[in-house]
């Protein structure tokens, strides 16, 4: 179901302060995709650093209460610089990365206030998500407990072999590609990110520890617009895209 700006609006008015709810924003990777020599987070697209970008959405949204990242030791003085710069007020924390996106994850869950009912996941690197995305994910999330941003995928989709030889097309309906925030309850969260470790369950997508919890998850279309910075190509097309939504306004 589509929800227009003004109903969105008054539905974000009506929730801000019932359902507690923090962001966790994920910027401990090495960056080897980059070239790895600086965190992709810091790297600069329209003159302002990514992880701003993504911090300054996640201010901006009514309901994220506080903002906790998750980064390199030696980034510490860097995120505290960005924040300062850029009014993070929300910023709360910053914790050690983990050796994987779980454990980066239960450190930065370590440091929520207790009372925080629902937790959003986010990649510090998917710098384009706008204030409504996610207070969108965030209202669907508080209804099923579980939900995500993503955008139905329009391509055609072929599986291969291990060489690359096409042994089918892939039935596009209903196929989507999983972007951040990923909104949960944080019992749900917690008994999942246990429930991995118990089982020994690694993935690089939060949605995947709920589902082996045996939970489903509400997909929330948030465009094609919501991309990653993982290559150097990906910083002109986020300008672009930034240029872009400059002209609409």
């Amino acid at each position: 179901m589509k929800i227009d700006k003004l109903r969105l609006a008054e539905m974000v008015a009506r929730t801000a302060s019932k359902y507690r709810t923090a962001a966790i924003i994920l910027a401990a990777g090495n960056s080897t995709r980059m070239g790895g020599k600086i965190n992709k987070q810091l790297e600069h697209v329209c003159d302002i650093p990514v992880l701003a970008h993504t911090l300054i959405a996640y201010q901006r949204c009514k309901l994220i209460e506080e903002i906790v990242v998750v980064t390199r030791p030696q980034d510490f003085d860097a995120v505290f610089a960005i924040a300062k710069q850029y009014g993070i007020s929300k910023l709360h924390h910053i914790a050690a990365g983990g050796s994987t996106r779980q454990e980066s994850a239960k450190r930065g869950m370590s440091k929520l206030d207790p009372a925080i009912r629902y937790v959003a996941i986010a990649d510090g690197a998917r710098c384009l998500i706008t204030p409504e995305q996610i207070a969108k994910v965030c209202l669907r999330a508080y209804r099923y407990q579980a939900a995500s941003a993503a955008h139905l995928i329009s391509d055609t989709v072929k599986r291969t072999n291990a060489v690359g030889m096409v042994k089918e097309t892939v039935d596009r309906n209903n196929l989507w590609q999983a972007q951040t925030p990923q909104i949960f309850h944080t019992s749900l969260y917690t008994a999942a990110l246990m429930r991995a470790d118990s089982d020994d369950f690694k993935v690089t997508d939060d949605n995947s520890l709920i589902e082996h919890l045996g939970y489903q998850v509400r997909m929330v279309e948030c465009g094609r617009e919501n991309i990653k910075i993982t290559t150097k190509e990906d910083l002109p097309m986020a300008e672009a895209i930034l240029s872009y939504r400059s002209t609409k306004k």
